[in-house]
């Protein structure tokens, strides 16, 4: 236990009130982050520079819960929605469908009590969205589906039976996707063929099991390999080495830490509001908001999706 990092946060970057603050993404070329809060359909934006003062909420026509950016094009974000893959104009704040991803043959009602979740592009451009059932319709079951969407907007169903799919990324030499499905505490891991762009030869990476409760949420990977997994419910970030064992811990002052995402090197990590605030009081007034930390170094970068 000696090895072990811990950082300890005691209040926020910027105390907000999110219903399910998600997604944090770092555009270095105007140093903004922005994430998103899928439960009240908002989009947040903070300018780095100038600190919390910057901060702006811009109202959604329905919720977003990943955004990536496109190659060639700064106007535009290609996002996962309530039905799908969708534009999303950063100047109108509009949304327009490029690929929902059920049809007929799911049956009837999947659209509605379905919505994404999270997501990642790959090193060829590839957009990764995995699906869940929406919350506000029905409470989550197995029947998710991790989607990708290529660049000649081709949809693949490429993981069946998720019932929350979360945190996902690649090794820098894409041999292998690391892939949470929150509910089994389960990071894992496949076998990655960046050229075709399948999986194969499913195993546990990481399987967390805590007496504090909560589950693995979103992560974020440092340029060693490490991956830093939020335990939504559990009140902390943990930095999980690349041979799958514990070797940091940040103590966080709310229990529903859903995401972290690298700024240079300082880690931006979302919250949720408190499910139980009679049984945990003291997680209730930072639930929600937006916190910082600096861990000392950089994360993986990111990719964009190329559209055709």
């Amino acid at each position: 236990m000696a090895d072990i990092q811990r950082w300890k946060v005691s209040e926020p970057y910027i105390h907000l009130h999110c219903g399910l603050g998600e997604a944090p993404y770092y555009e270095e070329s105007t140093q903004t982050l922005r994430f998103v809060d899928i439960v009240k359909e908002k989009l947040h934006t903070v300018d780095l520079r100038q600190g919390p003062s910057s901060h702006k909420i811009i109202d959604l026509d329905e919720a977003i819960s990943t955004t990536a950016h496109i190659e060639g094009t700064e106007d535009e974000l290609i996002v996962g929605a309530k039905k799908g893959y969708a534009y999303f104009n950063r100047s109108s704040g509009k949304l327009e469908y490029v690929k929902k991803v059920w049809d007929e043959s799911d049956g009837q009602g999947k659209e509605e009590r379905m919505r994404c979740n999270d997501g990642a592009v790959d090193r060829a451009g590839r957009y990764w969205v995995g699906t869940m059932n929406d919350p506000k319709v029905q409470a989550p079951t197995a029947e998710g589906v991790l989607f990708r969407l290529d660049p000649d907007l081709t949809l693949h169903r490429m993981i069946e039976q998720v019932s929350i799919p979360n945190g996902m990324g690649w090794t820098a030499d894409d041999k292998k996707m690391f892939f949470t499905d929150s509910p089994t505490g389960n990071i894992f891991v496949y076998d990655f063929d960046l050229g075709r762009g399948t999986l194969s030869n499913r195993r546990v990476f990481f399987q967390y099991s805590d007496d504090d409760g909560g589950v693995p949420d979103g992560f974020a990977m440092d340029i060693e390999g490490n991956l830093w997994t939020a335990i939504c419910g559990g009140g902390k970030v943990l930095k999980v080495s690349s041979e799958g064992k514990v070797v940091g811990v940040i103590e966080m002052p709310t229990r529903m830490i859903s995401c972290p995402g690298f700024a240079g090197e300082d880690l931006f990590v979302t919250s949720a509001e408190e499910e139980e605030p009679e049984k945990y009081p003291d997680s209730v007034k930072y639930g929600g908001s937006l916190f910082r930390v600096k861990v000392g170094i950089t994360g993986m970068p990111l990719h964009r999706f190329r559209r055709l």
